[in-house]
């Protein structure tokens, strides 16, 4: 019965620590500059709390993804960002099986430069079971149709296996949102420069019921780099 009771008493302390720990993430263990970003996953999120948060940066929301859809949450996500102080960037899912213009067109729609603290980003995530070589070709075009109407070209975010095997070497001259949810830092095969790194996508903080993915600038780079530059 003694060992039974010392057994238990493990286990709470156990969940003790667990429950205390819950929310306690890099943010709270370092220096870094941190952000988050958010889309109708999400549900409805208390934008208040975020803004109260001072570890917390910047967000980007998910505007668009493909040629139609639009991200159900995104009017009122960028609404309710900015009311309560947030550096606010609008991010889109690219799909290359579908026409450049078209989905080009989706994001215009919503990603309105008056809008924009921070430069556009691309979610690059998937080939579209298109080859590698026309995958690149698709994504190629995008991004230069993306940097004529912003006048800046965009932060580009992928995995860092993703870009390891389709788009080695390929990015010169683009900052990098890279993720990789492991405890160290991730590096490129080519050793390209990175510019902020997603950590997890299991991330908690107050105001957002459930997950929600969450980011750093790497080394020296600053907030600064990624702010829109109106023309």
């Amino acid at each position: 019965m003694k060992r039974f009771g010392i057994f238990i008493i493990g286990i709470l302390s156990s969940l003790t620590l667990y429950a205390q720990s819950y929310y306690v993430q890099c943010e709270d263990t370092c220096s870094h500059i941190h952000g988050i970003d958010v889309s109708h996953y999400q549900g409805s999120v208390f934008w208040e709390h975020i803004g109260d948060n001072s570890k917390m940066a910047y967000v980007y929301l998910k505007a668009t993804e493909g040629g139609d859809n639009i991200d159900a949450r995104y009017k009122e996500n960028i609404d309710l960002a900015h009311r309560y102080g947030l550096k606010v960037g609008s991010y889109h899912f690219y799909r290359p099986k579908t026409e450049q213009q078209k989905q080009l067109e989706n994001f215009m729609a919503q990603c309105r430069p008056g809008d924009q603290d921070l430069v556009p980003m691309i979610d690059i995530e998937t080939r579209g079971g298109l080859p590698v070589e026309e995958f690149q070709d698709s994504l190629f075009k995008f991004l230069a149709l993306v940097e004529k109407v912003y006048k800046q070209k965009p932060l580009l975010y992928t995995g860092a296996n993703f870009y390891d095997k389709y788009l080695l070497g390929k990015l010169d001259g683009y900052m990098l949102m890279i993720a990789q949810y492991t405890d160290f830092e991730p590096t490129l095969k080519d050793e390209r420069d990175i510019t902020l790194w997603q950590y997890t996508g299991k991330g908690r903080i107050q105001g957002v019921n459930g997950f929600v993915d969450k980011s750093r600038l790497m080394g020296h780079h600053s907030l600064r780099e990624l702010r829109y530059r109106r023309h």
